[in-house]
């Protein structure tokens, strides 16, 4: 891609995303993820009635009588973007790749984000931790980000979203918003759960799960060759034969089942979006849960 390609493209996003960002998404963003977090803000002497999970016991010790902590609510907050940039994301059989389904979700909560005068910062992972933009706040810092989602060529193909999550939580510190944009195509689903936990133990974790129709169930069109993107292996099939479509499509749902469970163990809200499909109504569901 050419620089002044790479603009164009970077530019018609920024003309999508931040009209819908500002036109759609601004007011339920903010009632949303707004006053959500709690700051330290002082210590006081223990009144009757105070919950007493505040109290500072450190302070207590120091003046043998029971003090709490006082919490406000945030005036400022950080979201997080954890976008998946493994192989998979490289495909696409409709409309359009899952890699620009993705651009344009992640540009939308960039832009929704310094609409409130928050800051936003990026994780891209593969099977590793591919790059890390700190937050910021301006609409330069979301333009970077757009290009860097559009230009950005990973250095492994595979997919750990564990450790993606492992490097997020002690990354951040403080409490943030955090959206996992991927499309779940991992064989270690079951190593999700603890990282998730925590990560969600401490933030507001939100799942946005980007797939292709192609990704549920297979045509019947006879022989073909199938590429696995994050592995280069290839392999034959006919599917025609009806038990091979039909073992396909219960994969998936095998998959979609332990997804499902960890989400509600960890309590990460969760959206799906189809690459032929209006991402619009997705995000308005994310927001409203």
């Amino acid at each position: 891609m050419t620089s002044e390609e790479l603009l164009q493209k970077v530019r018609k996003i920024e003309i999508k995303t931040h009209g819908l960002s500002r036109n759609i998404f601004a007011g339920e963003y903010h009632s949303q993820f707004k006053g959500r977090g709690m700051a330290f803000s002082e210590v006081r002497e223990y009144q009757p009635g105070d919950d007493v999970r505040s109290i500072d016991w450190n302070v207590t010790a120091r003046f043998h009588k029971p003090y709490i902590k006082v919490f406000e609510e945030e005036r400022e907050l950080t979201v997080m973007l954890l976008i998946d940039v493994s192989g998979s994301r490289n495909f696409g059989t409709i409309s359009q790749f899952k890699r620009d389904t993705i651009a344009e979700v992640a540009a939308t909560l960039a832009f929704s984000t310094i609409e409130n005068n928050d800051k936003v910062g990026v994780i891209f992972f593969s099977d590793h931790i591919e790059k890390f933009i700190p937050a910021k706040k301006g609409k330069k810092h979301v333009l970077h980000i757009i290009r860097e989602l559009l230009s950005f060529t990973p250095q492994s193909f595979g997919t750990d979203i564990a450790a993606a999550l492992e490097y997020f939580t002690n990354a951040q510190k403080r409490h943030c918003a955090a959206f996992l944009i991927s499309d779940m195509m991992t064989e270690h689903i079951e190593e999700l759960e603890k990282p998730l936990m925590i990560a969600a133990g401490r933030h507001d974790m939100h799942l946005i799960r980007i797939y292709d129709k192609l990704d549920i169930e297979l045509p019947d069109v006879g022989l073909i060759k199938l590429n696995d993107a994050e592995t280069g292996h290839r392999i034959w099939v006919d599917t025609g034969i009806s038990s091979i479509r039909k073992n396909y499509q219960r994969h998936w749902e095998r998959i979609n089942e332990k997804i499902n469970t960890i989400l509600t163990k960890t309590g990460t809200k969760q959206v799906s979006i189809r690459t032929d499909q209006d991402y619009v109504k997705g995000l308005m569901q994310l927001f409203k849960y």
